[in-house]
């Protein structure tokens, strides 16, 4: 007998699979409007487009493609900004500059955090909480390779004189700012610390407890970032910047990201050769290295350390490039 006879739904016939005929084609969008992503929430994407709110949604043509803040995206469909109106990402443009961390202990998945950045600002207490020298040093491995200038703002510099921190990295040419608290509690360098930001694309990042959101609430008023304190017992801050947003400085000419507390950087990804392209001066001495050389202490025939024989090299600042070679492979943050 058989299963189904002909008053049964399922004896008729269903769509065979491969009917419908596929093509590589993909839609054209030339409708398409372009976008500036401004922050991420759990697959939501704000953007700003011809300077109007939107929401939107990534298409699913895009597959696993990530889309950060900071992203120059093409979108369609609804882009009025009106109350519940979603439009979709079709295409992010091609990216100038990333910060990006490879896979490592706290987090095991290889990630963009912004991108279309040019200046990358690590924000330091000079105390409470405590330097973080290592970190630091990574930070700035990160944004060597990843296109950016790095710019260290040291804050809380009435707790602690500045000079001991700046002296590790004054020989990298590194420009830093320096701000403190002054007797009426108001941030005393932070017009300093503007000029710096101004007609750039900067993105903040720092532990927990390093004044970054205090900072990013003073150059943005109407920015409302959560502000903590630090734990007296285990000297860390408590994360208060749960994503990252992108801000347009007081006087419009400029951009801030700020970034939820960044405990570690992975920079498997870094390779010697890149980072040492961002010091002129040292990459020429490396010109006659052998194969594979990768310009640390161990190396044999290093043509820095030729350089340093002939009196041709600082010496200050090849052992602090040379520090940054390491800080690629530390764990201890």
């Amino acid at each position: 007998m058989p299963r189904y006879d002909e008053h049964d739904v399922e004896h008729y016939d269903r769509p065979r699979r491969r009917t419908r005929p596929r093509t590589k084609e993909r839609p054209a969008h030339d409708d398409a409007v372009e976008g500036l992503v401004v922050t991420v929430d759990r697959g939501r994407f704000t953007l700003l487009v011809d300077g109007r709110t939107v929401m939107a949604m990534k298409a699913r043509p895009l597959g696993r493609k990530g889309v950060v803040v900071g992203d120059r995206v093409r979108v369609v469909g609804d882009v009025s900004g009106a109350d519940g109106s979603l439009a979709r990402i079709v295409e992010v443009l091609e990216r100038s500059s990333t910060l990006r961390r490879t896979a490592d202990d706290d987090d095991p998945v290889e990630r963009v955090i912004v991108a279309n950045v040019t200046q990358l600002v690590v924000v330091t207490a000079l105390a409470d909480p405590e330097p973080r020298p290592r970190w630091i040093d990574r930070a700035l491995v990160a944004a060597y390779d990843g296109g950016m200038s790095p710019l260290l703002c040291l804050t809380k510099a009435d707790l602690e004189d500045p000079e001991t921190l700046l002296s590790t990295y004054r020989s990298l040419g590194v420009l830093w700012e320096v701000t403190r608290r002054g007797p009426d509690r108001r941030i005393i360098g932070l017009e300093a610390l503007h000029e710096r930001l101004r007609g750039q694309t900067s993105v903040l990042i720092g532990h927990s407890g390093v004044g970054k959101s205090t900072l990013v609430n003073a150059l943005v008023p109407d920015a409302r970032r959560e502000t903590g304190h630090v734990n007296a017992v285990t000297g860390q801050g408590r994360h208060t910047s749960t994503s990252a947003l992108m801000l347009p400085l007081a006087d419009g000419d400029g951009w801030i990201i700020d970034t939820p507390g960044i405990r570690s950087f992975g920079l498997a990804h870094v390779q010697p050769e890149h980072l040492i392209e961002a010091f002129p001066d040292l990459d020429e001495m490396t010109e006659e290295c052998p194969r594979g050389c990768t310009h640390g202490d161990e190396e044999p025939e290093c043509g820095l350390d030729a350089a340093l024989a002939a009196g041709e090299a600082d010496p200050e600042r090849v052992a602090s490039f040379r520090r940054l070679l390491a800080a690629r492979s530390v764990t201890d943050y």
